[in-house]
C-alpha cells in the first residue's frame, strides 16, 4: 500500500498525486524481479465526492458499483487490474469450486467485485453473452467510501513476467482519461416506446397452475417463479441512469452495477443479503414473505400486521429459515437464528425478515465455495426442495435467468459479502429487461402473485416515468 499524501485532496489533485507516485515507483523498481504475482495499491484520501455521478461521467470499461445495505461502504470502479472469470457451463457446485481455487491464488488484500449466473446448467439467452458463468474484477481505478472517508486508488497487478513500465503506463493512461466534472444532471433516459411481458399474464396463470400441481402431488413445497418485463426505448443509453435516478434513496437495500461493455449492464436494487463473512463469523438471513404497501396506504404498522398475521407468508418465510439452519449445520459450529420474525420496511413493500449469525468451523474459514453451495439458491429465489425446484424453474420459465437472483458482491481472502440479485435489470443497447418473481406455496393465488411481481419492479418502472 502506497499513500502519496494523507491530506484529502480534490479529484483533480488526487489524480496528479497518484500519477506522480506511480512514476516514482516505476523509476525505483524498473529492474526488480518477482517470483510470484504482486499487488501494489496506490491510495489517495479524497474530499467528499458523489460516487455514482463520478462513475457515470467516466468512459473506461468495465464500470462497476457496489453499495452495502447500511450505506457505509460503497465502491465505484473502472477498468481491469485483474479478473477472475469462468466461461463454461456446468453445475453450480463446480462453478463455485473453480471460483474458490481462483481466489485462493490471489493476493489476500485484493477485493474482487462481480457475480455469478443463477444456474450454470441453464442455456443462456443471447442477451447474457457479456455475462459469463462468473466474472469478478479487481478495478484498475476505484473511488471508495468506507469508514466515513473517501479515497481514490489504483491497483498495479504484476504477474511474474510483466513489465512494470508497461503496466504503470496503462494505469497512467486511464488516469489521464478520468473526467473530473461529475455533473450528470442533463443526462436523460430516451423515450419509452413499448413494454412487453415474458410470460404474459395468461401464460403466467398457466405456469402457476403447473407449479401448484406439484404441491398437490407432494413433490414440491415452494417454488419461486419469475417474469421478464422488457422495456424498449427509442435509442441506446447509459444504464447508469437507473442508478442515478433510483427514487427511494432511504430504502435499506444493496446497490450492485456491472457494465462489462458500453451500454450493456446488469444491476440490482436488492434488500436481500445472501451472507457476510468476516474470518469465521458469518451473517445471513431469511427474507421471504411480501406485502405491498398499496394495500395499507403506505402505513408501516399496517404492513407489519398484515405480514405477521398471514399464514401463507409465515409458511413461505419458515421454509427459508429452516433451510438456512439445516444447511449451515454442515459447515458451522454455532448457529444463532433470531427467534422473533421482524419486518423489513421498504418504500413500496414490506418483507418478513429473520437474522442469523453463525461461526464457521475452522476448516471452512476461507471456503466461500462451501457457503455459496449451501445457501444458493435460497428458497426465496429457488424453492423447496432445492434441486427439483431448480429443474422446474428451467422447465417452466420461458427465459434464462442469467445473473438474476444469483449471488453478487465482493470477496477477499478474509472477508466477503454477497447479496441476492433480485429487483434487477439487464440493459442491452436500447432494451431493458426487468426481472422479478413471486414465491408460490400451496394456496397461492396466481393473480395476486402477478400483482406482486408488478410491485417488485415498481421502482424501476418509476424511473422511466420520472424521465418522461
Amino acid at each position: 500500500m502506497i499513500n502519496p499524501s494523507e491530506k484529502p485532496l480534490s479529484i483533480e489533485k488526487a489524480v496528479s498525486s497518484l500519477a506522480a507516485a506511480l512514476q516514482l515507483y516505476r523509476d525505483s523498481h524498473a529492474l526488480s524481479r518477482r517470483d510470484r504475482p504482486e499487488l501494489v495499491t496506490f491510495r489517495q484520501p479524497l474530499q467528499p465526492t458523489k460516487l455514482p455521478e463520478w462513475l457515470c461521467c467516466q468512459r473506461v470499461y468495465p464500470r462497476l458499483f457496489w453499495m452495502n445495505r447500511e450505506k457505509d461502504f460503497s465502491v465505484a470502479g473502472i477498468g481491469v487490474a485483474d479478473t477472475i472469470a469462468l466461461h463454461e457451463s456446468g453445475s453450480n457446485a463446480a462453478s463455485f469450486e473453480q471460483f474458490e481455487r481462483c481466489i485462493a491464488a490471489k493476493n489476500p488484500d485484493a477485493r474482487y467485485f462481480g457475480g455469478f449466473c443463477f444456474n450454470n446448467e441453464e442455456k443462456q439467452d443471447p442477451i447474457w453473452q457479456e455475462f459469463s458463468s462468473f466474472s469478478f474484477i479487481l478495478p484498475l481505478v476505484k473511488l471508495t467510501f468506507e469508514e466515513g472517508a473517501y479515497t481514490l486508488s489504483c491497483h498495479l497487478w504484476l504477474e511474474v513476467d510483466d513489465e512494470i513500465a508497461a503496466k504503470i503506463s496503462a494505469i497512467t493512461e486511464v488516469l489521464d482519461r478520468l473526467v473530473i466534472d461529475t455533473d450528470c444532471s442533463a443526462m436523460k433516459l430516451p423515450e419509452l416506446q413499448n413494454i412487453s411481458y415474458n410470460p404474459d399474464e395468461n401464460e403466467w396463470m398457466e405456469l402457476c397452475r403447473k407449479a401448484l400441481l406439484t404441491f398437490e402431488s407432494g413433490e414440491m413445497q415452494k417454488i419461486m417463479l419469475a417474469r421478464q418485463t422488457t422495456l424498449e426505448f427509442s435509442h441506446s443509453f447509459s444504464p447508469l441512469l437507473f442508478l442515478l435516478r433510483y427514487p427511494s434513496a432511504q430504502n435499506p437495500i444493496y446497490r450492485f452495477y456491472f457494465e462489462p461493455v458500453e451500454n450493456h449492464a446488469f444491476f440490482s436494487f436488492t434488500p436481500e443479503r445472501l451472507y457476510r463473512r468476516d474470518g469465521r463469523m458469518l451473517l445471513t438471513e431469511a427474507l421471504a414473505g411480501t406485502c405491498s404497501k398499496e394495500s395499507t396506504n403506505g402505513c408501516d404498522h399496517l404492513a407489519s400486521a398484515v405480514l405477521l398475521n398471514s399464514e401463507k407468508d409465515i409458511r413461505e418465510h419458515n421454509f427459508v429459515k429452516e433451510m438456512i439452519s439445516l444447511e449451515l449445520l454442515k459447515i458451522c459450529s454455532t448457529i444463532d437464528m433470531d427467534k422473533e420474525v421482524q419486518v423489513l420496511q421498504l418504500n413500496r413493500l414490506a418483507h418478513l425478515y429473520t437474522r442469523c449469525s453463525a461461526q464457521l468451523k475452522p476448516e471452512f474459514e476461507h471456503d466461500d465455495s462451501a457457503v455459496l453451495q449451501l445457501l444458493h439458491p435460497t428458497p426465496a429465489v429457488g424453492g423447496v426442495p432445492k434441486a427439483p425446484a431448480m429443474q422446474h424453474i428451467m422447465e417452466l420459465e420461458p427465459f434464462s435467468r442469467g445473473w438474476y437472483a444469483a449471488p453478487v458482491g465482493w470477496i477477499s481472502r478474509d472477508a466477503a459479502e454477497f447479496a441476492v440479485a433480485i429487483r434487477s435489470a439487464l440493459v442491452n443497447g436500447r432494451f431493458a429487461s426487468l426481472y422479478s418473481g413471486a414465491g408460490l406455496v400451496k394456496g397461492s393465488n396466481p393473480f395476486a402473485e402477478w400483482e406482486e411481481v408488478d410491485q417488485k419492479i415498481g421502482e424501476l418502472l418509476a424511473i422511466t416515468r420520472q424521465e418522461a
